[in-house]
């Protein structure tokens, strides 16, 4: 990847503008439309891109349908594949708009980043990211990684935690996305921060029916789910607690290219920020998942509900 100078960071941080934080996170900036908005226009349109994953493509659906009622034409090509394949779509121009998450983005961008603060990892990731991208302000909803066992396995091996992983070191297998082996927030940090270690990764899907079903049948051990799935609740789940604080706060932040982050775009991401919990994001996804409904139907039906869209 590539990574800015020692330089070129330093220069970053001193010309990172002020961040204004409340409630729901931070929902301005100073020197609007000046540096911070990369002097960008939507005028030509905004191409939004998703990863693989139900939430994702919600997320891309909802940030169409709030810009299309602020009067900007936009283009979604949702499910397109991991990080490592959208963020350099982001960069090369193939898209312009990513819906992300601030601390897996952050650990992707630079592995050892040890912010978890919110505030803290949004400038970092101010600093963090290559020339001609930026973070528009986080907003309200939150979806952490997490590691899950059925609670026959919690009960069987006395497990609440990550840390009683280890006495377990050789014994179990987990499942998750095939990315998650090199991830800090997977394979790497859970042998790194507490120093457990796995009989057999198996490569399977990000909080899908590959790796859920996997963990039912009892082919996986520990599942690497998201916090808003609701098949957590729904099959009795026993989500394994951080002590050590290995996964940071997920908060949903839009990650756009600066040639399009105009003062209309910004506001339409932030009054959807300002009003979509992670309560509803979860419901959201329930809707897909469950109920079998399309992502694009159930983000532009929120959209209206909640006065974000006609």
């Amino acid at each position: 990847m590539n990574r800015r100078t020692i330089l070129g960071g330093l220069f970053a941080a001193a010309t990172v503008p002020a961040l204004t934080a409340c409630a729901s996170g931070i929902t301005s900036l100073d020197n609007e439309g000046g540096a911070a908005s990369g002097g960008g226009s939507s005028k030509d349109g905004v191409t939004i891109g998703t990863a693989n994953f139900t939430e994702n493509q919600v997320l891309g659906y909802l940030y169409a349908a709030v810009l299309a009622a602020a009067g900007v034409k936009v283009k979604v090509r949702p499910n397109l594949g991991t990080r490592e394949i959208v963020f350099p779509a982001l960069k090369s121009g193939d898209i312009d708009l990513l819906p992300e998450y601030q601390g897996a983005l952050l650990t992707y961008l630079d592995p050892k980043a040890a912010a978890t603060e919110e505030g803290e990892m949004q400038n970092d990731l101010t600093i963090a990211l290559p020339a001609g991208l930026q973070v528009l302000p986080y907003g309200l909803a939150e979806d952490a990684d997490a590691f899950a066992v059925t609670r026959e396995t919690a009960r069987k091996y006395g497990l609440a935690s990550l840390a009683d992983l280890t006495k377990l070191n050789g014994r179990l297998v987990l499942g998750a996305a095939p990315e998650v082996k090199t991830r800090r927030v997977g394979v790497v940090g859970l042998k790194e921060v507490y120093g457990v270690e796995f009989k057999e990764f198996k490569s399977l899907d990000s909080s899908g029916p590959l790796v859920k079903g996997a963990l039912k049948k009892g082919d996986v051990d520990v599942a690497n789910l998201f916090t808003t799935d609701t098949d957590i609740l729904d099959n009795g789940w026993v989500v394994l607690s951080d002590p050590k604080n290995l996964i940071p706060g997920q908060h949903i932040v839009p990650l756009i290219a600066d040639r399009r982050a105009d003062s209309t775009v910004r506001k339409a991401l932030a009054r959807l920020g300002n009003v979509l919990t992670t309560t509803q994001l979860t419901e959201l996804n329930r809707q897909v998942d469950k109920d079998k409904k399309d992502p694009e139907d159930v983000a532009n039906t929120y959209a209206r509900q909640h006065g974000l869209a006609r």
